[in-house]
């Protein structure tokens, strides 16, 4: 039996193997932080924008058109006014503040259909998006304003 010189290792054929798996692990569990934390931001984000678009829909839905409503032509329902509608869903926008955006405002009888957007400001993989035009969340609402 040979003996080893004292302070020599025997040198082993996987050395480091353990090493490049821990930070392949490492990667892999950074990348999966990564994603849920901006998918957890874009999901608030959605939520904050389909309240804001049920308040600016409310609002709108509250812009009667006048002159059809005093001639005695409402019908069953209240009559709406674009002009006014959209007016009402910015000004809605403007008095909760933030930096969501006024999207489109529809009228159709006696229901405003309101969209609006912003861009999310995903904090890890922000910066990959944003190099391809950002990420931009949008959130509809629709109110009636039926008669009775």
């Amino acid at each position: 039996m040979t003996r080893r010189p004292a302070g020599r290792r025997r040198v082993d054929a996987e050395g480091g193997q353990i090493s490049l798996l821990i930070i392949g692990f490492a990667v892999i569990l950074l990348a999966l932080v990564a994603v849920v934390v901006d998918a957890s931001q874009a999901v608030l984000l959605r939520r904050t924008l389909a309240s804001l678009a049920d308040g600016a829909a409310l609002a709108a839905a509250q812009s009667v058109a006048e002159r059809p409503l005093y001639s005695g032509r409402a019908g069953a329902s209240l009559p709406l006014d674009p002009a006014g509608a959209r007016a009402a869903a910015l000004d809605y926008l403007a008095s909760v503040g933030g930096t969501a955006r006024l999207v489109e405002v529809a009228v159709r009888a006696d229901t405003v259909t309101v969209v609006v957007a912003d861009e999310a400001d995903l904090p890890l993989v922000g910066t990959v998006t944003e190099a391809f035009e950002g990420t931009m969340i949008t959130a509809r609402a629709s109110a009636r304003s039926p008669i009775g």
